[in-house]
């Protein structure tokens, strides 16, 4: 989440606005030379210190190097860092034409978003967003609004204190505020605190718990347990590592307990206390709805604004299967709240959430069944990386029934739930103890009004445009509730995007955002960019370049050869477009491929980084060198040889 101190960019922009108003600009000579539109260092010094910008000289000659550092001026021979003298210094902006504006290198106008936001996320690899599988919408939901948080021990007593404290008290609320969110997940914290950041004034309103999915039901606690599962299985095989342990018994309640721990200990830096003490922001407790373009009641208080941000997430779906609705089943807003290990623990659903639970079950002991409808698991990934994954799925005992026509779930009269299905034609009753859904998300649309403010919505969410304006200008949407990549990470970003679109007249676009993602099973698998089947669907010619874990030496000693570093690029250049990894810390091991695309590196550029070795991550490098070989055409051998013919004589 950027701090306040990620903004301090900001207040350079307006410095240079008032050197360009104050100081005397002009055509200067010096050695028989006319330098055009330039004002002296010594004159810029004594500005900022007498407007009380700067305290004394020196602080005035930091400003002028950093104003320098971000391109703002320069001197004219580029030959001096800003000084207290007659030096002749111009702004960038004043080099081809005249005027006040401050520029960037295209030519367009220097505004505060380009100081806050750098690089600007529109210089990033265009169209590399993939198309993302539909999810199972419904009209019922689950949210963490619709459950209690229990046990109510000392770590979820912890929580509650800091996501939603029982005395809080709102504020009153001011005359008019710069922005207004609804919805305190990761997109409304971000754009909340950023946006205090800078100055604004600003307003989050939540209904339930500060921190969202992401916290309290989601990102972290799920990974947590993860760790345990992990732990699990580490210790159940370590015969192959000449390590024999006898006896491993898994204390399920204990490890939920180090879960709740864990989520306490994070919950402060997303608490009201913190955003209302620390960050500035105006906190209310409640379920806010619009009333009009410009306002948002909450608890009986009605908040004007300039802009607003609808953050308010998704909730879990809830399938229409006949007699589902008459048992008690789990989605994640109510897993966390487990304190014992069902024997039997059934998932209906083959996505992320749904996949990553069932495995940590299945290793902590539980007799997992996974049920589906489309024949597939992990729907959107490469067929040969979920292979690999759905091949761990099944020795670990998950047993999968992928072809299901649902045709009833009822209780059973010993307190089970009995799942009767046909799948692949076959009739069968499937008992558990404990039945999680995991069908997909619905964006939380209802309940706010959103008619009153002109906001066009339907059942896949809130409808923005690429600046993630709604279709009032004024109200801007982001996260779960208006994208189709529902990730914590993308919700963070779109929120960077709105606080320079609504607060400083940016451009930011979602279209510019590069993504990556990673599924947290064993082996992981993490993707950016493009997949085949969207490069075949846009006629876009490709090639593939692969390097399998069980040539990477680092793996093969870890004893996790199973998995690959496959890359795409554009046919006949080294532009990645798009990859994948499946690995044990492919979640990891993704960010370089990311950060490479978004700089505009090539893969063949990722021959020449040194990689430690031994890592699985030099599997990326050694995409580099498949890719270099593709170069040496048998003219350039033949010329090699040649030339090496030569040498030895």
């Amino acid at each position: 989440m950027p701090e306040a101190a990620d903004y301090q960019d900001e207040f350079m922009a307006k410095i240079a606005e008032q050197l360009i108003t104050n100081l005397t600009i002009k055509d200067r000579s010096f050695r028989m030379k006319t330098y055009k539109n330039c004002f002296l260092g010594s004159d810029a010094v004594g500005f900022l210190t007498s407007m009380g910008y700067a305290k004394g000289d020196a602080d005035a000659i930091a400003l002028g190097d950093r104003l320098i550092d971000m391109g703002i001026l320069h001197h004219v021979t580029k030959d001096h860092s800003f000084k207290n003298e007659a030096l002749f210094y111009r702004f960038s902006s004043h080099e081809d034409f005249h005027g006040g504006h401050v520029t960037k290198s295209d030519g367009s106008k220097f505004s505060w978003a380009d100081a806050l936001f750098r690089p600007d996320t529109a210089k990033a690899t265009p169209n590399l967003q993939p198309d993302m599988p539909e999810w199972d919408l419904s009209d019922a939901t689950q949210a963490i609004a619709d459950v209690q948080v229990t046990p109510l021990d000392e770590y979820n007593i912890k929580l509650l204190d800091n996501v939603h404290p029982a005395n809080w008290k709102d504020p009153v609320a001011t005359s008019k505020y710069n922005l207004v969110v609804i919805g305190a997940g990761a997109g409304g914290l971000v754009t909340s605190a950023g946006s205090a950041g800078v100055g604004a004034k600003v307003a989050i309103i939540e209904e339930h718990l500060m921190g969202g999915d992401c916290l309290n039901v989601g990102c972290v606690p799920s990974k947590a347990v993860i760790r345990c599962a992990r732990a699990v299985y580490e210790a159940r095989n370590a015969a192959q590592f000449g390590v024999t342990v006898t006896g491993v018994e898994v204390d399920f309640g204990k490890i939920m307990e180090r879960m709740r721990k864990i989520r306490a200990q994070i919950s402060r830096v997303d608490s009201c206390n913190r955003y209302a003490s620390e960050l500035g922001v105006d906190v209310f407790q409640g379920r806010g709805k619009f009333i009009d373009k410009n306002t948002i009641e909450v608890n009986g208080q009605q908040l004007k604004f300039a802009a607003a941000v609808i953050a308010t997430g998704a909730a879990a779906s809830i399938p229409q299967i006949p007699g589902l609705q008459d048992v008690s089943f789990l989605t994640n807003a109510t897993f966390f709240n487990l304190t014992e290990l069902p024997k039997r623990f059934g998932v209906i659903g083959t996505g992320v959430i749904g996949l990553e639970l069932a495995q940590a079950m299945a290793r902590f002991g539980s007799e997992v069944t996974v049920f589906g409808r489309s024949g597939k698991i992990l729907e959107k990934e490469d067929r040969d990386a979920v292979e690999i994954v759905q091949k761990q799925l099944v020795e670990d005992g998950i047993d999968f029934k992928l072809k299901c026509q649902y045709d009833k779930i009822e209780n059973s009269d010993t307190g089970t739930i009995l799942i009767q299905v046909t799948n692949n034609g076959i009739q069968e009753t499937v008992e558990v103890d404990e039945l999680m859904i995991a069908t997909g998300r619905t964006p939380n649309v209802r309940n706010l009004n959103l008619e009153a403010a002109g906001v066009d919505y339907d059942k896949k969410g809130v409808k923005v445009n690429d600046l993630l304006q709604t279709s009032t200008k004024n109200i801007f949407a982001v996260g779960d509730v208006c994208t189709q990549y529902k990730f914590t990470h993308v919700a963070d970003f779109m929120a960077r995007l709105v606080i320079r679109n609504a607060l400083f007249f940016g451009s930011g676009k979602m279209s510019s955002l590069l993504i990556p993602w990673a599924t947290f099973t064993e082996p992981e698998i993490a993707h950016v960019g493009l997949y085949e089947s969207d490069m075949k669907k846009a006629g876009i010619k490709y090639q593939t370049f692969i390097r399998k874990l069980d040539d990477v030496d680092r793996a093969i000693c870890d004893g996790q050869e199973e998995g690959f570093c496959k890359i795409y690029t554009k046919e006949g250049s080294d532009k990645m477009i798009g990859a994948t990894i499946v690995a044990a810390d492919a979640g990891n091991m993704i960010s370089e491929i990311s950060v490479a695309m978004q700089a505009g590196f090539g893969l063949g550029s990722l021959a020449y980084v040194i990689h430690p070795y031994p890592t699985q991550s030099e599997s990326i490098r050694q995409c580099g060198d498949l890719y270099n070989r593709t170069r040496l055409t048998p003219f350039v051998k033949g010329m090699f040889r040649n030339l090496l013919a030569w040498r030895r004589n």
